[in-house]
């Protein structure tokens, strides 16, 4: 989200503070949304004035910057993307899979969704070091799922990023140790489908 000032701030929580519990706990999202992300957004906003980035959007500075702005504008993008992409744990009525275009495009890539929730989560655990593991779409439609170190993400490949899961450690140590696998496979429970398939949807 950018303001008139071409700074960026916080995308709003879709949920209160404590809504994604047991999965991720209040004090995780406390550090990780109200520390680690704050601290990104502040680097990238001081490095911004005379940068050439000023007024582009999040997107276009991940795809056309190095160094310190990329790092800290792939960050800012990734933690959107990932904070927005949850719903409350136990929310009636949420649907625990994805439903239409989206269902079918997994089924026909993956075979279904349980070979691509496998899948997703390996290539989530085995990714050595911090980084994310996303699933994202080409101009056709087709999915793939990605591996990025660090602050990558699938823009950077002409990719449409959908769904990712964080594995840095500060997304899940305070709640699964090293138990990485762990923390992958409980962030199921909390996915709110309906956002991941209007991002498909566009």
């Amino acid at each position: 989200m950018s303001t008139a000032n071409y700074s960026f701030a916080p995308v709003a929580l879709p949920y209160a503070q404590d809504a994604l519990a047991p999965v991720i706990s209040a004090e995780t999202v406390a550090f990780h949304y109200g520390k680690h992300l704050q601290a990104y957004i502040n680097n990238l906003n001081a490095a911004l004035p005379g940068s050439g980035f000023e007024g582009k959007s999040l997107e276009e500075i991940v795809k056309e910057s190095s160094g310190g702005i990329f790092n800290n504008a792939g960050q800012v993008l990734n933690h959107t993307l990932y904070f927005t992409q949850f719903r409350p744990y136990g929310k009636p009525g949420a649907p625990d899979a994805p439903e239409g275009a989206l269902a079918k495009a997994i089924e026909r890539d993956f075979g279904s969704f349980e070979a691509f929730k496998e899948e997703f989560q390996k290539k989530g655990a085995g990714l050595f070091g911090s980084g994310w593991v996303w699933l994202a779409a080409d101009a056709a439609g087709k999915l793939q799922i990605t591996q990025e170190q660090n602050a990558g993400n699938p823009v950077c490949r002409g990719l449409k990023p959908l769904l990712t899961f964080d594995v840095w450690e500060h997304a899940y140590y305070l709640d699964y140790q090293n138990r990485r696998p762990d923390h992958l496979s409980a962030l199921w429970n909390i996915i709110d489908w309906e956002v991941v398939a209007g991002r498909y949807a566009k």
